[in-house]
């Protein structure tokens, strides 16, 4: 069965420049606006320029806009969109893309029609398959380990080899390695090089010192 609402190719394309571009998208929850562009620096200094921001936080809006005024140069996206009029706001504040935990077919549909790309939550070769039938061939696996990790994903690359795939939950500076020598794998999603104790106490060095860590391991 295919929907006849469509993905364009484009958008396929959009994606895959953003998510070749680095090997790990840090997934970020800020719980204070004044932390957010001091956050986004630290990363972006340790070589991490493309950045998702959960909207989990009353202050997330405000935190994508701050970072986007004055770090221009830095690819932002939105996570944890969970309905349409999320979506929608995301729109309007013109990110990059858009980063869903799971995908309703109400969702997959919306993304087909607007102008910023959607990477789609799925956790089971049924949710990839649903999403195949709007046109989409890129996803967000959530969460990564309690859903049987590298080993889990290595398998959907037999009956969905045109499927790649950002595995997010879970993956740690240890077990990165393990899904980004996948073929199926395009990048890894992870928070460990921002970790709430650091953020807390403002160590943006300490968060910079991580990144490059982590940059260093795991080089685009």
């Amino acid at each position: 069965m295919r929907s006849e609402s469509q993905l364009p190719i484009s958008q396929t394309d959009r994606l895959d420049a953003i998510c070749r571009s680095t090997a790990i998208i840090p997934v970020l929850v800020i719980e204070r606006l004044e932390h957010a562009v001091p956050l986004a620096q630290a990363l972006v200094d340790g070589g991490l320029d493309v950045l998702e921001i959960t909207l989990r936080t009353d202050c997330a809006v405000d935190a994508i806009k701050r970072i986007q005024q004055q770090l221009p140069d830095v690819t932002v996206g939105a996570g944890t969109v969970l309905s349409i009029d999320q979506y929608r706001i995301c729109e309007e504040l013109g990110v990059d893309f858009v980063v869903t935990p799971g995908t309703t077919p109400a969702l997959f549909e919306h993304g087909t029609a607007s102008n910023v790309p959607l990477l789609p939550g799925v956790a089971t070769v049924s949710e990839v398959v649903t999403g195949w039938e709007y046109g989409y061939r890129r996803f967000k696996f959530f969460p990564a380990e309690a859903n049987g990790g590298a080993k889990a994903l290595k398998s959907f690359g037999g009956p969905l080899p045109e499927a790649l795939f950002c595995p997010t939950g879970g993956v740690t500076v240890d077990n990165a390695g393990d899904y980004l020598a996948l073929p199926n794998v395009m990048c890894i999603g992870g928070s460990w090089m921002a970790p709430k104790s650091l953020v807390d106490q403002e160590d943006w060095a300490g968060i910079t010192r991580l990144t490059r860590e982590a940059t260093q391991r795991y080089p685009r």
